[in-house]
């Protein structure tokens, strides 16, 4: 099977999107299928390459020669919107590598909706966010979990978000693309049932299965004392928070919590901060690590007492719960988004209501006063993240690429014998 992804990011621009891209690719390469990437091209990349048996395409699209529009040059997004010159470059892509399926995972896919019949290939649309819905992709109106979109109320939002200049085209262009993807994707992947209601798969009969976001089934660990990274971490219990650090994912709710707890265990972050002037402002038994490689992050779970992931934004399925369940670590989570799939509350962690950092701190503190309830909680994420690892889910997504597939050939065959019979 030969198989396209489209992602506006990919390494070394690195986070849980592009993470999920890069394990999907290889461990469909390790099953024997033809992979390529298209990409947008940054830091002056190689237009081509291949990398792990995966066709690596980097494309530089007309959106992101206006430098103004985008607030950081290392992350250029992709337009809600077909981009010129992706779209002429998808199109030498499609004729070189001839997919069978084009798997997107991002706006990269409107680019190739006007190619869709051209190409002959199914579409799958992995949602990673809200993007379909919501052109912020957070589903977050004014700092609060958002009730849903409304024209008017987007448009307010977007220009509030983007600014007025690029908000209101925006929501103008994401309002007529979004229906056209809908009616181009041949099967929608939203990560999570929060994904499937948020973005209102079942209002437009959209067609979806739910798959979660995955770690691999061996997953690159560093446990050295000596390494750089881990010798920083304190050395008895602490607990752990892994992402970026800022009001959407709760930090501000965590150290609210933490401060009033009065505990001497410490508190150790690693993200990027965008808190401002939180270094000089955290007591001394709060550690800000700063961003770390993958591997030392793997370590630090294998180490914490607790993994705490208390966002207010609705995480579509945040990757790091899976990666500490795989660790044998708790969780104490928010009752938010896709952490509702994966946190069973009660047996692998722990579940609060978003944004109570009183009902946080009491969820924490009762998992520290019992080390047997946290013991048994590490056992059970350990045996359940066995659903979220490479060899349940890509082997679903692989399924459904088939499916795909067959139902296009048998189609064909009818239309054939239609053709014949008159």
């Amino acid at each position: 099977m030969r198989i396209l992804m489209l992602t506006q990011f990919y390494p070394p621009i690195i986070g849980g999107e592009e993470r999920h891209v890069v394990n999907l690719s290889s461990s469909l390469v390790a099953r024997g299928h033809d992979v390529s990437v298209a990409t947008l091209r940054h830091h002056d990349l190689p237009e081509f390459e291949v990398a792990q048996g995966i066709h690596l395409h980097r494309v530089r699209g007309s959106m992101q020669r206006i430098g103004v529009l985008f607030s950081e040059d290392s992350r250029q997004y992709a337009p809600p919107f077909p981009d010129p010159e992706v779209l002429g470059a998808l199109r030498r892509i499609i004729r070189d590598e001839q997919p069978d399926i084009v798997h997107a995972h991002n706006w990269m896919v409107h680019s190739f909706t006007p190619l869709k019949t051209w190409s002959k290939a199914k579409l799958v649309m992995t949602l990673h966010d809200y993007s379909l819905v919501c052109v912020q992709k957070r589903l977050m109106y004014r700092g609060t979990p958002c009730t849903g979109p409304g024209f008017t109320k987007c448009l307010g939002c977007a220009a509030n978000f983007y600014g007025s200049a690029k908000g209101w085209p925006t929501v103008l262009a994401h309002s007529f693309w979004s229906g056209r993807e809908r009616r181009a994707v041949d099967m929608f992947f939203p990560v999570s049932q929060a994904v499937v209601e948020g973005t209102q798969l079942n209002t437009y009969h959209a067609p979806y299965r739910i798959i979660p976001n995955f770690v691999p089934d061996q997953v690159e660990t560093v446990h050295d004392d000596a390494d750089p990274h881990l010798a920083q971490l304190p050395k008895g219990e602490f607990l752990l928070f892994v992402g970026d650090i800022m009001p959407d994912k709760g930090a501000e709710v965590l150290l609210e919590a933490y401060a009033k707890m009065h505990t001497q265990i410490p508190l150790v972050l690693i993200g990027r901060s965008y808190l401002p002037n939180l270094a000089e402002q955290l007591p001394s038994n709060v550690l800000l690590m700063g961003t770390w490689p993958h591997a030392a992050i793997m370590g630090a779970w294998s180490r914490c007492t607790l993994a705490l992931i208390p966002s207010i934004v609705a995480d579509a399925c945040p990757t790091v719960a899976m990666e500490a369940m795989l660790m044998g670590r708790p969780i104490v989570a928010a009752r938010s988004g896709g952490l509702t799939d994966i946190v069973a509350d009660g047996e692998t962690g722990l579940l609060v209501p978003r944004g109570d950092a009183r009902a946080l701190g009491d969820a924490i503190q009762s998992l520290l006063d019992d080390p047997d309830r946290r013991a048994r909680m590490g056992t059970m994420a350990k045996q359940r993240v066995v659903e979220f690892q490479a060899k349940t889910v890509v082997s679903l997504i692989e399924q459904t690429y088939q499916e795909l597939l067959d139902t296009s050939s048998h189609n064909d065959e009818q239309s054939q014998a239609l053709a014949w019979s008159r």
